[in-house]
Order: structure tokens, then sequence, then C-alpha cells
């Protein structure tokens, strides 16, 4: 079956002024990175093209539908010069006010890809604004929304290499456990351990590393915090090691940082071969309701389960800094080592197996 992008236009390949009309040469501007990403998907994959846009006011009932208008025209030009040419156009010229089937999130446009040629759950719908997505959700497809954390280049990377989600449940007569997480993330964190400093900590990974992370645990608390802390690290390392796929593309290795009074390094490698190096003493028993002895265990818990090799080293006098700096070191080189390049998409290893 086809799979096909449904691409908006302004605001998504054109730089949308603020009077939201391009009717004129001056207002035209691609939006940074279009034209190479297009390009590239362009020659990597095998998804159809298919240009769709809510047009009105100036610009567009200035032409005939037939010619478009002189800055579309322009702007195809220049695409097809760079080996980017639609397999569709479609432009709905109403205004919001008509309530038309045909203008977007309507799908009235689009039914001839509703008819079982295209296999609509493996397509995107690429625009800026909640109607992009909107229609997506009616077409039955996956949106990408271009804002702050989401550019052309990641664009690019995920429709090219693939989503890098996980989920894992672990379930024993000691902890009932999910985790899922989003390695293309964007930070956000839903976590209840029942261990708010812990908590606070996972919170920290997501928020540093750029992942979005679910973590649900219910543990035997009244027994102590040692089998919450380590089982939750290892269906965190699993679901890790579950996303990152056959890590084709990735850094792989990744970063030390200070925090106030502290250095903390965290020294990361997903080379398949588990081990963990902790240079790191407390003084405390607890902080909050964590015990640092569970720090170390936590880390090789991790380590195992996510099969990648941790060096850990922090020196400093406050322990709250000290492991608030640890986690967030190992953010800081998990967001560096599954960081993808997809114009260099092989395996990072000369062994050939990671």
């Amino acid at each position: 079956m086809k799979r096909a992008l449904f691409i908006d236009r302004d605001g998504t390949i054109l730089v949308e002024p603020a009077d939201e009309q391009i009717d004129s040469f001056e207002k035209f501007q691609f939006v940074p990175g279009v034209i190479g990403a297009l390009k590239f998907l362009r020659q990597h994959t095998d998804y159809e093209f298919i240009m769709v846009s809510n047009q009105d006011g100036l610009g567009t009932d200035s032409y005939p539908e037939k010619d478009f208008w002189p800055t579309q025209n322009l702007m195809l030009d220049i695409l097809k010069g760079e080996g980017v040419e639609f397999d569709a156009i479609h432009i709905d010229r109403s205004f919001p006010a008509d309530n038309l089937p045909t203008r977007k999130p309507g799908t009235g446009m689009l039914k001839q890809y509703m008819t079982g040629d295209y296999d609509l759950s493996a397509s995107w719908v690429i625009g800026d604004r909640e109607t992009d997505a909107k229609l997506a959700q009616n077409l039955g497809c996956k949106s990408l929304i271009l804002g702050d954390e989401m550019n052309w280049q990641k664009i690019t990377e995920l429709l090219f290499a693939g989503e890098r989600t996980a989920e894992v449940v672990r379930t024993t007569k000691e902890t009932d456990i999910t985790v899922r997480l989003n390695l293309d993330g964007n930070g956000k964190s839903d976590i209840q351990t029942s261990l708010g400093f812990f908590d606070h900590m996972l919170e920290q990974i997501a928020k540093h590393g750029m992942i979005d992370l679910y973590i649900r645990c219910n543990g035997d608390l009244q027994v102590d915090e040692h089998h919450t802390i380590e089982d939750t690290a290892l269906a965190l390392g699993e679901c890790i090691l579950k996303a990152l796929g056959d890590k084709r593309g990735i850094e792989r290795y990744g970063y030390c940082l200070p925090m106030d009074d502290c250095l903390c390094q965290v020294a990361l490698d997903f080379g398949g071969r588990p081990w963990l190096v902790w240079d790191a003493e407390f003084k405390r028993e607890k902080v909050g309701e964590m015990p640092t002895e569970m720090f170390l265990h936590f880390f090789k818990s991790l380590s195992d389960s996510a099969r990648m090799n941790l060096n850990v080293k922090a020196e400093g006098e406050n322990e709250h800094h000290k492991i608030e700096g640890i986690f967030k070191a190992l953010a800081r080189s998990l967001r560096m080592a599954v960081r993808r390049d997809v114009s260099h998409f092989y395996l990072p290893s000369s062994k050939g197996v990671l």
C-alpha cells in the first residue's frame, strides 16, 4: 500500500507572515531546513508528497486556480530544481466562515486517499497548526507539528529512521511497574513511584535528556524502598534498550556537568556490554525517602538491563546536589548517545553488531 505525507504550505514550507498572507515576493521565504529535508525524504523514502492548504485572502482569488499564484509557482520551481516535486496539490479557497468540508481539518479534498489504496496509519500530516493535527486525526494519520521542539531536521529523522518509543510492563510479587518512553520527545514526564525524591531524580532524566517518560510503580514500600528502586531501574533500562532498536545512526557514546559545589560525570556507551564503574560516596543515610546505598544499585540495575557501560564519578560536599548532578549528567549523556544522524545511518561499531 502507498504511504503519503500530507504537507501544509504556509508556515510549514513557506514562512507565514504576521498577516497570514504570502501575497508578494517580499514576503516569500522558505522555512529553515525545509528544502534539504524534502529533498532527503524524496530521495530516501517512498512517501508520496501531497500539498494540502487552506488558502484565502489576498494572493488567492486574484489568480485563476489553474495558474495558482506567482509565489507558489516560484516555490514549486525552486523545489523542482532541488529534485522535489509534489504528486498532488490540493488547495481549498473557501474562508473559515464558509465551514466547508473541503477546508482543513475537513477531509473533503482528500477522499481519494481514503479508499484503501493508501496506508493512512503509516502516513503523516505535517503542518504548523492545531487544524493540521486535527486533519491527521480525521484521516487516521499521525501528525508532526512544527514548533519550538519540532523542526524539519527532526521531522526528517523520524520519517526516515522511525519513531523510538517503547513500553515495558514488569509485574512481580514485589512490584507492578509500567514504563513508557519516547527517546525523541520533548522532556515531558509523568512519574509516580510513591518515593518523592526518586520521582524528582527520574524527572531529571526526562527533562535534561529530552525524553518523554511515563512511569508508574506500585511497590512493597511496607517492606522498604529496595524493590521499588531496583525494579524501576530494570524496567527503565529494558525500555531504553527496546526503544533504541537496531541502534543504527546513533552517536553511541556520551557527559559531565557541575552543580554548585559538585562535579558529576557520567560516561556512557551503548555497546551492548553492561558494566558499571561507580566512584561516588555519600555520608547521609537517606536523601528524601531514598536510601543513599540504593544509588549505586539503581545505576547497576539500569546498566544491566539497558546493556550499556556506565562510568559514574561525583565529587562535592552537598549530598543532594551530588546525586541530582549524577542524574542530570546521566540524562545529558543519554541525550548525546541516542542522537541519530540520518546522513550516516550505519551501526557505530567495527564489529558489525551492538
